[in-house]
C-alpha cells in the first residue's frame, strides 16, 4: 500500500480517486451489450453467456427442481448460518416500517403519504469467483417485506451452466422462485428491457463490477429505476495507536479480496506503527486463497497519516467510503462526525464482515464517493411514497385565497380559476 504523510488538502482529490477502466472503452462495450440484448433478446443472452461465462445454456430460467435440490448440496452448518443471517436482516428491516401519519397543515386541509411497493423489481447477484449468496438475503428480504408483487433474480452460471447452490438456497429461503442464469451487463439489459423469457422490471437492485454499474446507469436514462451506483467494493479504516494491528490488517484484506478493482484505505495518526501493520498485511495476505486478487487491489490502496484527528475526519468525509471502520479508543465520538459513508462499524470488535453477512444491516451500499449523496439499500428502497391531500369546503375557504394570489403572481390564470370557481360555488350554495 502506498503511504502518504500529512498530505495537503489540494492533493486529497487525487487520493480519493478509485481505480477505473477507461470510461470511453467501458461505455462503448456496455452500450454494445445492451443494444444486442434489446435487439435479439434471449438469443443475445445465450450468446453473451457463452462469450463471457464460457457456459452454453439452453434454458435461461433455473428450473424449480434445480432450486429445490440446492439445499441438499449444502452443509447443515452453512444452511443454519444463512438462516440466522436471514432472521437478523429481517428483524432490522422490518423495524423500518412506518405508520401512516395524517397531518392537518391548517384547519380543513389534511395531507399524508402512503407507502406503496414497487410492483416489479429485479435483483442482480454477482457470481463468478465469489458468488454473493448473502446479497440474495440483503435484497430479497426487504423486497418481500415491502410487498413487491414480482421479484426476479439474475446471476451468472458456472462453466457447466449451473447456478451456485447457496444462491439458490437463499433465493428459496426468501421466497424468490424466478431465477435466471444470466450475468454481467447483459443481465441488467434483460431486466431493463425484457425478453421472451425474462420479464421487464421497474427497478433494478444489486452490486457488481464496473460493467454492471455502468449498465445500470445507462438503463436508468431510459426510465428504469436503479438502487444506486454500486460498483467495486471499498473500505476505509481509521485507527489509532490503541487498535490491534492484526485486526486492521484483517479488515483491509477482507475487502481487498473482493476484486482487483477494489480499494482499501487506512487512515491513522502519527502514533500508529505503520511498519507493524504492513508486516501483518503481508503475513495474512500469504494465507488467503485469493491472494493474487487481494495483492492487485492493495496496489491501488493507500495508508494516509494525519497529525490531527480533525484533519483525518475531514479526509474520511471527503473520501466518502462505502464501508467505514472506526477502530479507535473514542470511536463513539468520531462516529458523530461522520457525514459521508455507506455503513459504519464502531470499535475493535465490529469487523466489516459482520455487516456483509449477518449483523442485520444491508450491505448493498454506494461506492466510488456516491455516499456523499446516496444511502444504502433499506426497506424504503423497495417502496414509493404517494402523497394525498383532502380539503374540506371550510379548508378551501381558508387556503383558496392563498393559492389564488400565488397563481396570479405566476401568471397561471387556469390554476387560479380552479380555486375561484369552487369558492364562488360555495358562496351560492
Amino acid at each position: 500500500m502506498n503511504a502518504f504523510n500529512n498530505p495537503p488538502q489540494k492533493s486529497w482529490k487525487q487520493l480519493c480517486d478509485r481505480p477505473n477502466l477507461s470510461v470511453a472503452a467501458l461505455d462503448a462495450s456496455v452500450r454494445d451489450i445492451l443494444g444486442r440484448v434489446k435487439e435479439s433478446g434471449d438469443e443475445a443472452l445465450k450468446s453473451l453467456t457463452l462469450a463471457f461465462d464460457k457456459a452454453k445454456v439452453d434454458e435461461l430460467r433455473v428450473s424449480p427442481e434445480e432450486i429445490m435440490s440446492a439445499a441438499s448440496r449444502l452443509s447443515d452448518d452453512l444452511k443454519s448460518s444463512i438462516e440466522v443471517a436471514a432472521a437478523n436482516i429481517e428483524k432490522f428491516h422490518d423495524a423500518q416500517k412506518r405508520e401512516r401519519t395524517i397531518v392537518e397543515t391548517m384547519q380543513g386541509v389534511k395531507c399524508w403519504r402512503k407507502a406503496v411497493p414497487v410492483e416489479k423489481v429485479g435483483i442482480y447477484i454477482p457470481g463468478g469467483s465469489a458468488p454473493l449468496f448473502s446479497t440474495v438475503l440483503m435484497l430479497g428480504i426487504p423486497a418481500k417485506l415491502a410487498g413487491c408483487r414480482e421479484v426476479i433474480l439474475c446471476t451468472p452460471p458456472d462453466k457447466m451452466g449451473y447456478v451456485n447452490p447457496a444462491i439458490l438456497f437463499a433465493a428459496q429461503l426468501v421466497g424468490i422462485d424466478r431465477v435466471f442464469r444470466i450475468g454481467g451487463a447483459q443481465a441488467i439489459a434483460a431486466m431493463a428491457f425484457g425478453t421472451a423469457t425474462v420479464p421487464r422490471v421497474y427497478k433494478i437492485f444489486g452490486p457488481g463490477n464496473q460493467f454492471v454499474t455502468r449498465a445500470k446507469q445507462i438503463v436508468s436514462e431510459e426510465g428504469v429505476a436503479i438502487d444506486m451506483p454500486a460498483g467495486p467494493s471499498e473500505l476505509l479504516v481509521i485507527a489509532d495507536e490503541f487498535a490491534e494491528p492484526s485486526f486492521i490488517a484483517a479488515d483491509l484484506l477482507s475487502q481487498a479480496e473482493h476484486g482487483e478493482d477494489s480499494q482499501v484505505v487506512l487512515v491513522v495518526n502519527e502514533k500508529v506503527d505503520i511498519v507493524r501493520v504492513q508486516r501483518e498485511i503481508i503475513a495474512q495476505l500469504r494465507q488467503l486463497p485469493r491472494m493474487a486478487i487481494a495483492e492487485k487491489a492493495l496496489a491501488n490502496s493507500r495508508i494516509v497519516t494525519f497529525a490531527s484527528e480533525e484533519r483525518a475526519m475531514d479526509f474520511v468525509n471527503a473520501y466518502a467510503p462505502e464501508h467505514l471502520i472506526i477502530n479507535t479508543k473514542n470511536a463513539g465520538i468520531l462516529a458523530e462526525k461522520v457525514v459521508n459513508a455507506g455503513s459504519v462499524f464502531l470499535g475493535g470488535f465490529s469487523p466489516e464482515s459482520a455487516g456483509d453477512y449477518a449483523s442485520g444491516t444491508n450491505h448493498t451500499l454506494p461506492t466510488n464517493g456516491y455516499a456523499r449523496a446516496y444511502a444504502g439499500v433499506s426497506l424504503e428502497s423497495f417502496l414509493k411514497y404517494i402523497t394525498f391531500q383532502e380539503i374540506s369546503a371550510d379548508g378551501l375557504k381558508l387556503l383558496g385565497p392563498v393559492v389564488e394570489k400565488m397563481a396570479e403572481a405566476e401568471l397561471l390564470e387556469g390554476h387560479k380559476m380552479a380555486v375561484r370557481r369552487r369558492l364562488e360555488y360555495l358562496k351560492t350554495n
